[in-house]
């Protein structure tokens, strides 16, 4: 085999690695909100509703393999959607610090990986 028969790996910025957590923390913030946030029947749906909704938002349009492509500026606007919920989720669980720090980490991750984007 020749070095110019296999396929390099995809590289990984340490701001890919962030965007990572960031997105599980998302999916944690609205399974916490959801089940706590509702009474009793409405808690259980909210609870496992909410979470699929941000996962089939992110694999529908933000994933490495996603269904449906947008370009740099779609993604990023729907990965605003995704983290605007989150934190305000994170803030009618009374953290309005944690909401603050999420929506401030993210946006500057989203910057990042959108200039990365646009410099490929």
């Amino acid at each position: 085999m020749r070095v110019s028969d296999v396929t390099p790996r995809p590289a990984f910025a340490p701001n890919d690695i962030l965007r990572l957590f960031l997105e599980l923390a998302a999916v944690v913030i609205v399974a916490i909100w959801g089940f706590t946030s509702w009474p009793f029947p409405w808690n259980i749906a909210f609870g496992i509703a909410a979470p699929a909704l941000v996962v089939l938002i992110w694999a529908l349009f933000q994933s490495p393999r996603a269904v449906i492509h947008f370009d740099v500026f779609g993604r990023a606007l729907i990965e605003i959607f995704v983290m605007f919920g989150a934190s305000l989720a994170l803030w009618h669980l009374g953290s309005w610090i944690g909401a603050v720090i999420l929506a401030v980490i993210s946006t500057i991750s989203g910057l990042l990986h959108g200039l990365r984007s646009l410099n490929r």
